[in-house]
């Protein structure tokens, strides 16, 4: 191959990659302008991948698919709904003392700071980052629903959305498919199922490994008598659903908490607590949980819910992880680009004669 051929190889590449590119980015224009749609559409499809395996349940135990799926979506938003108004009430109760609590730590480790001039800069940098970002952090992608309506009428419409793919979440598959190049079709059909399992496992594995962070770090904040127990446990368990960075955060907050009311010697042991509970997470429950279909390297994590989280705020970071491995799941070696096996031809017996 000779320099021209190699040009020419190497501009081809640019090509499909600034196309690639370029419908990436009014992929992700388009979907920012209709986010009123897109994010409940998005949470509709985790609360669907976290409840189809129990109305399938019970549909094969004999109940008819709308009693099953009503039956279901009512225990669902008395338990999840339930839990979640003791969180937030938990975490909005006692925010005025945590604010506060989270100002006195910050002062101290200033004044143990003092003189070291990287320590003090870093911790002012750190204060005017988030005074500057805590509204965009705090709302990010909802902040739609405050001019197209409410949180309330937003919760209302992923119930409703939750409902039919609950219901009737196979015709909507196959009304999809129609929109579908008939030599795709059956490549498309196989990649979505994969990527609606892994992403029903990957909803049940983070609700639980939520619930074990939060149950194991409040234990040790319980034990070492550390104040705002319940709200810091409640905030430990929100922080699990965003990966990596919700953990770490969090697990900072409980720390920060137990240096102003216990001293060095609680922070320390908080700290140790902290560190435990997440390695015992990221190392033993979550490839159990998970599975290696569903686990995603830590570099591919971070980065998504970077991205995420500078785009959409804290609905970003969220559902980043979610994206990553459906898209994973699409494109993996049962998905899109993998060839449809051949379909089997009936051969016909030869008759015997007379």
């Amino acid at each position: 191959m000779n320099a021209g051929e190699r040009l020419r190889a190497v501009s081809l590449v640019c090509l499909q990659l600034l196309i690639i590119g370029v419908t990436l980015w009014a992929a992700a224009h388009v979907l920012a302008r209709l986010a009123v749609v897109v994010v409940p559409f998005a949470i509709a499809v985790l609360l669907a991948a976290l409840l189809a395996p129990a109305v399938s349940w019970l549909y094969r135990r004999g109940l008819p698919r709308a009693l099953a799926t009503a039956l279901v979506l009512l225990a669902a938003i008395g338990v999840l709904g339930g839990f979640l108004t003791f969180v937030v009430t938990s975490l909005v109760s006692a925010l005025p003392e945590l604010r506060d609590r989270l100002d006195d730590s910050l002062v101290q480790l200033r004044g143990q700071l003092d003189g070291i001039g990287w320590g003090d800069q870093a911790l002012a940098q750190g204060r005017e980052w988030l005074a500057r970002n805590r509204q965009s952090l705090a709302f990010g992608a909802w902040g739609v629903f405050t001019t197209a309506g409410s949180i309330l009428g937003g919760l209302v419409f992923v119930l409703f959305i939750t409902l039919f793919l609950l219901y009737d979440g196979r015709r909507v598959w196959r009304f999809a498919l129609r929109a579908v190049p008939a030599e795709w079709r059956l490549r498309v059909h196989r990649g979505g199922l994969h990527a609606f399992r892994d992403l029903s496992g990957y909803t049940r594995a983070s609700i639980a490994v939520a619930v074990i962070d939060a149950v194991g770090i409040g234990l040790g904040l319980w034990v070492m008598d550390v104040p705002l127990v319940l709200p810091l446990a409640a905030l430990v368990f929100l922080g699990g659903f965003v990966p990596l960075l919700g953990a770490f955060l969090s697990g900072a907050v409980c720390v920060l908490i137990a240096l102003v009311s216990g001293g060095p010697v609680t922070a320390l042991v908080i700290a140790g607590v902290v560190v435990a509970v997440q390695q015992i997470e990221g190392n033993v429950l979550e490839p159990f949980l998970m599975g290696n279909a569903v686990t995603l390297h830590p570099l591919a994590i971070l980065l998504a819910v970077a991205v995420g989280g500078s785009q959409a705020g804290i609905i970003g970071a969220v559902l980043a992880v979610p994206v990553v491995t459906t898209v994973r799941a699409l494109l993996g070696p049962a998905g899109l680009f993998t060839p449809a096996p051949p379909r089997r031809t009936r051969q016909r017996r030869p008759r015997q004669a007379g």
